[in-house]
C-alpha cells in the first residue's frame, strides 16, 4: 500500500448552500444535469459548473469519514451564502483578469524573480553574482533552476530568437562536481541523521479520498495537542527526497521479507509544530537587512519550486493584468496605494488604518461574543456604513460608536474580499491553494512558510495582523464558541475566494476546495510562529553567498592595490587586524551609540545570551530610561557574512561569534 495515494474512494457528506445534504463522491456527477452559474463575490467572478446529484449511491463508512462528520462544514457554506447576499448590495467591481502565460514565459518570469535572468536571452553570460548564487544551491534547488533554464532555452530555439542560448551543462558544471554531497559540505547520510532527530513519528495524516483526490481531514479541537520540532536546518526539498528514498527502502525490505508494510495512518491529528531551539538564534521575517531579505526571497522561491517538483505538484504563478483601480478611498483600493495615503496621516504605518480601526472596534465589543465573525451584520447597514466611512474616515468625523460589533466584523471581511488583488497575492494564490495537495502536514507547513516569505511586504504585514487578531478571538473560544476550525472555515472563503477564477467547477471540486482551504487557513492561524521564521538553511545560504562575494571583492581589491604599487603585505596585515584592534581573544566589543554607556567589552562564555548583553547596557540607564528602552532596543549582528540581523534574545553569543567572527555588535532600535 502506498502511503501517498489510495485507489478507494470515500463518499463525503456535508452541508451545502442549497440547504440540503449532498453526497459527493468520485463519479457521482456522471449522468447528472449540468448547469452553469455565475456568482459574483466582490470583484472576483467565479464561473462554476454545478452538478445535481439525483441519487445517493450506497457507501462504506471509514474512520476517516467519521472524523469529518463530526466537524460539519456548515460555517464555510453559511459564509458563502452571506458573501453572496452582501455582494447583491454592492456596486459592480472590475474583475481581476489573470493572464495565461505563453509557452516559456512562465519560466522566464520565474528566472527573473529568482534573480537569474542572465542565464538566458541576450544577457546570458558568466555573471559573477549568479555563479556565486548557483554555487550555494542544494541539489534539489539546482535541479529546479536547471529545469526552468532548459525550458526557456528550448522555447527560444523554437521561436528562432537570435540570442546566445547557454548550455545548461556549462551553467551547472560546478554543481556536478559535488553531486553526491549537499552543497554546505554535509554528506547525505549526515543530512538524514539531522533530519531523523525531528521525526519521532510519521507525520503523514490520515486522509480522505474523493474519487482520486486525497484530503487531509479537518481536525478536532478538544484533544490536547502534542508539539514537535520542525527541521529548519535542512532544505525542505532535500528532506522530501530523503523521505521518499526511506519509504522506498522500507517497501523494498518489506517485499524482500515477504511481510506486510506497517505504516502509521493515524498519527495525532492535533500535533503542533514549533521552531527548534538554535544556539545561533532564530531569524524571523523583519530581522534581516533589505539586501539580505532580497536574497532570502530568491532562495525561498527556488526552494518552494524544488519542494513542489520533488512531490510532483505543479506550481504555476499567475500574473494579473493591470486594471484601472481607485486611487483614493478605503475599499477596493490596492494595499500599496492605501498605505501610501495612510502614511501621509501616520508616518511609518505598515498596516492600513481602516483595517486596524475595524479590528479595534471588534475588540472593544468584547471577544467573548458568541458567534463572533460567524454571525453577519445586516447587509443594508453594511452598505450605508461603507459609504459613510469612505466620506468621513480620514476627516475624523465618523461615529464609531454607532457601529455594531457584528457589522464591524462584516466590514473587516468585506475589506479583505474587495482588495483589487487578493491578500495572498495574484502571483501566489494558486500556490497557496496547491498546499492542500501536499501529502503531509509537515510539508504543508514548510510550503506555507516559504509562501509567507514570498508575499509582498504590505500583504505579509496585513496578513500577520489578521492572523494575530484571529488567534485572540480563538483564545476566547470557551465563551464565543469560535474554535480554530470554526474561524478557519469562516475566514477561508474571504481569503481564497478567487481560487476558482476562470475555472469550471462541479460540486465535488467545490467541496474539495472548501475542505482544503479551511485546512490551509487552520495551519495559517495555528502555526504563526513557525510561518514567520526564516529557515536556518536559507540564512546559511545567504551567509555563504555574502562570504563568497566578499572573498571575490577582496581578491579584486588586492589586484587593484598591486597595480597601484601599494604595499600588499601591509594592506593584508591591516585588513586582518581591523576588527580585532584592542580586543583580546574571547572578547567582543558591543557598541550602543544611543545609550548612556556607548561601548563595552564583553567576555564570551558558553552561557552568555543576547538578552544578557542587553541587560548589562540597560542596567547603566536611569530608572525611567531603562523602562522606556526595554523592548525598544535590540542587539544586532552587523557585517562579516551577514548584512544586518536583529538577534533573538536566546542567541548564544559565543556560538554566533564562531559562525561570524568578523561581525560587529551594535545595540539599536528596529527601523520602522
Amino acid at each position: 500500500m502506498n502511503w501517498l495515494s489510495s485507489s478507494q474512494g470515500v463518499v463525503l457528506t456535508a452541508y451545502h448552500p442549497s440547504g440540503k445534504d449532498q453526497a459527493v463522491g468520485g463519479d457521482h456527477g456522471k449522468g447528472g444535469e449540468e448547469a452553469t452559474a455565475s456568482r459574483k463575490y466582490g470583484q472576483y467572478t467565479m464561473n462554476q459548473e454545478i452538478t445535481k446529484v439525483r441519487e445517493k449511491p450506497p457507501f462504506d463508512r471509514s474512520s476517516s469519514q467519521d472524523s469529518l462528520d463530526e466537524l460539519s462544514m456548515e460555517p464555510y457554506w453559511m459564509e458563502i451564502e452571506n458573501i453572496e447576499k452582501s455582494s447583491e448590495n454592492r456596486q459592480d467591481q472590475e474583475v481581476v483578469v489573470v493572464k495565461e502565460p505563453d509557452e516559456g514565459e512562465l519560466e522566464e518570469e520565474w528566472l527573473k524573480e529568482a534573480g537569474l535572468s542572465d542565464l538566458f536571452g541576450e544577457s546570458a553570460g558568466d555573471s559573477q553574482e549568479s555563479m556565486v548564487f548557483l554555487s550555494t544551491l542544494t541539489r534539489t534547488q539546482a535541479a529546479a533552476v536547471q529545469k526552468r533554464v532548459e525550458t526557456v532555452s528550448q522555447t527560444l530555439r523554437k521561436k528562432n530568437k537570435q540570442y546566445q542560448i547557454p548550455d545548461v551543462r556549462d551553467i551547472f558544471a560546478q554543481q556536478k562536481e559535488s553531486k553526491e554531497k549537499v552543497p554546505d559540505g554535509i554528506d547525505t547520510q549526515s543530512v538524514r541523521t539531522n533530519e531523523n532527530k525531528y521525526q519521532g513519528k510519521d507525520d503523514q495524516a490520515s486522509s480522505l479520498v474523493v474519487g482520486k483526490k486525497e484530503l487531509i481531514p479537518l481536525v478536532a479541537e478538544e484533544a490536547p495537542a502534542s508539539e514537535t520540532d520542525i527541521n529548519l536546518d535542512v532544505s525542505f526539498a532535500e528532506q522530501a527526497v530523503n523521505q521518499k528514498e526511506s519509504s522506498k527502502e522500507k517497501a523494498q525490505k518489506s517485499k524482500d521479507c515477504d511481510a506486510p508494510l506497517s505504516i502509521c495512518l493515524n498519527p495525532d491529528p492535533n500535533e503542533n509544530f514549533r521552531c527548534p531551539k538554535d544556539k545561533t538564534g532564530i531569524t524571523r521575517i523583519g530581522d534581516l537587512a533589505p539586501q539580505d531579505m532580497k536574497k532570502v526571497c530568491r532562495l525561498a522561491l527556488i526552494e518552494l519550486t524544488a519542494l513542489y517538483d520533488v512531490l510532483g505538484i505543479e506550481l504555476k504563478q499567475q500574473k494579473a493584468v493591470k486594471i484601472k483601480t481607485k486611487d483614493s478611498g478605503l475599499f477596493c483600493i490596492p494595499l500599496t496605494v492605501l498605505l501610501e495615503q495612510d502614511q501621509r496621516k501616520v508616518p511609518g504605518t505598515r498596516i492600513p488604518l481602516i483595517f486596524q480601526k475595524l479590528i479595534s472596534r471588534i475588540e472593544e465589543g468584547g471577544l467573548e461574543t458568541e458567534g463572533l465573525l460567524r454571525i453577519p451584520g445586516a447587509a443594508g447597514r453594511i452598505k450605508n456604513l461603507c459609504q459613510e466611512l469612505e466620506a468621513k474616515f480620514y476627516e475624523g468625523t465618523f461615529n464609531w460608536e454607532s457601529v455594531k460589533q457584528h457589522d464591524a466584523a462584516s466590514l473587516l471581511k468585506l475589506f479583505i474580499r474587495e482588495l483589487p488583488q487578493p491578500l495572498l497575492s495574484v502571483e501566489y494564490l494558486k500556490a497557496f491553494q496547491a498546499v492542500q495537495n501536499l501529502p503531509t502536514r509537515k510539508q504543508q507547513l514548510q510550503a506555507l512558510n516559504l509562501l509567507v516569505i514570498l508575499l509582498p511586504d504590505a500583504n505579509r504585514d496585513t496578513l500577520k495582523a489578521l492572523l494575530e487578531f484571529l488567534q485572540r478571538v480563538i483564545d476566547n473560544r470557551e465563551k464565543n464558541k469560535m474554535t480554530t476550525m470554526n474561524v478557519a472555515m469562516v475566514m477561508a472563503p474571504n481569503l481564497f475566494m478567487c481560487h476558482t477564477l476562470g475555472l469550471k467547477s462541479n460540486e465535488q471540486r467545490e467541496f474539495v476546495m472548501a475542505a482544503g482551504t479551511a485546512n490551509i487557513m487552520h495551519l495559517l492561524i495555528k502555526c504563526q510562529q513557525v510561518l514567520w521564521t526564516i529557515p536556518k538553511f536559507i540564512v546559511n545560504q545567504v551567509r555563504k553567498q555574502n562570504s563568497e562575494n566578499h572573498r571575490k571583492d577582496k581578491k579584486a581589491m588586492k589586484k587593484l592595490l598591486k597595480k597601484m604599487a601599494y604595499d600588499r603585505e601591509k594592506y593584508e596585515k591591516q585588513d586582518k587586524n581591523t576588527s580585532d584592534a584592542d580586543v583580546p581573544e574571547g572578547v567582543i566589543r558591543v557598541q550602543a551609540p544611543h545609550l548612556s554607556k556607548v561601548s563595552m567589552a564583553i567576555q564570551l562564555t558558553e552561557e552568555l545570551k543576547a538578552s544578557d548583553v542587553l541587560a548589562r547596557f540597560l542596567s547603566q540607564e536611569s530608572g525611567i530610561a531603562q523602562t522606556l528602552k526595554k523592548g525598544e532596543v535590540f542587539l544586532y549582528e552587523i557585517g562579516g557574512n551577514i548584512g544586518e540581523r536583529c538577534l533573538d534574545d536566546n542567541t548564544y553569543m559565543k556560538d554566533l561569534y564562531q559562525l561570524n567572527p568578523n561581525a560587529e555588535w551594535v545595540i539599536k532600535s528596529k527601523p520602522l
